[in-house]
């Protein structure tokens, strides 16, 4: 069994897909004045969780960065034209001390988050965007380094990944657009996604990183008949993924997933019983993860 799980391991991270599609970040920044009065009770935790001697800290020699490192990407150049290998990280990020952090939230964009909430004629899509709007200002007032994707499935042959918000990526209209645009449709196969997400995660130099998702059922594919494969290989992602020193957290708003979840996330998973509470509890449960 576990050489079967690992040999599809294998074919699925080698199929995954980047997708984005670009909209309008006004939407978001619509839900932001929608939520206002939660955004003040957040802005108060926020402000006690601040260290109080930040220090805004200049990273050079970096992959991805908020500008370019003039001094490298000249020596580069020279190198490259001289017929020597270049230095090819020729970037400047920020970063400020207090909170050594790196968190990726993974979002499940599966058909099931179409569905209308009850006593509502609001998707289950539309809640989770406001809720995902909250945590990236939140983030934003903290400065920690965080990524934001979601992802779905057409079979092992078509893994998509939306690329939505990138670690030194400020929270800005870019970011607010990819947002906006994100749509739900196809499967779950949540192991591919989550080991894709781990190698961005692998990547960073933090003292803790840790990979967050939020999903409304179990892992599961049009291509798989037996749920249970589909279960284990998410748990041998999870396994992997904290080998290599990445934490993992399940925020589930399937009210049966009591029935799975833990097999997969052990005890790093919570259950929201109530969705339209999601923007609410999201942040939170960010907030409570890396305090």
């Amino acid at each position: 069994m576990g050489s079967r799980h690992a040999e599809l391991s294998a074919r699925l991270d080698g199929r995954l897909k980047l997708c984005t599609r670009p909209a309008a970040p006004g939407d978001i920044d619509r839900l932001l004045e929608k939520h206002a009065i939660l955004a003040r009770q957040l802005k108060r935790l926020l402000d006690l969780l601040k260290p109080q001697d930040r220090v805004r800290l200049r990273l050079r020699y970096q992959d991805e960065g908020s500008e370019l490192d003039l001094d490298v990407a000249v020596r580069a150049l020279v190198d490259l034209k001289s017929g020597h290998q270049p230095e090819t990280r020729i970037n400047i990020s920020h970063t400020t001390s207090g909170r050594d952090i790196s968190v990726l939230l993974l979002i499940d964009l599966s058909q099931s988050l179409n569905a209308t909430l009850p006593g509502s004629g609001q998707s289950i899509l539309d809640t989770a965007r406001e809720a995902v709007a909250l945590l990236g200002w939140a983030i934003d007032q903290l400065g920690d380094a965080c990524a934001i994707a979601g992802f779905h499935s057409n079979s092992r042959h078509e893994v998509r990944y939306h690329h939505i918000k990138g670690f030194s990526e400020p929270w800005a209209d870019p970011v607010k657009a990819r947002l906006a645009a994100v749509e739900a449709g196809w499967s779950t196969r949540m192991g591919a996604a989550m080991r894709h997400a781990g190698q961005m995660l692998a990547a960073r130099r933090t003292e803790k990183r840790i990979l967050l998702v939020l999903t409304d059922g179990e892992p599961a594919d049009i291509d798989v008949t037996d749920p249970q494969h589909l279960i284990a290989d998410t748990k041998k992602a999870v396994e992997e993924l904290s080998t290599a020193g990445i934490r993992t957290f399940c925020l589930s708003l399937d009210p049966k997933a009591d029935a799975y979840v833990g097999d997969i996330f052990g005890h790093n998973w919570r259950v929201l019983d109530r969705i339209e509470r999601l923007p609410e509890q999201l942040p939170l449960v960010y907030l409570n993860l890396t305090r």
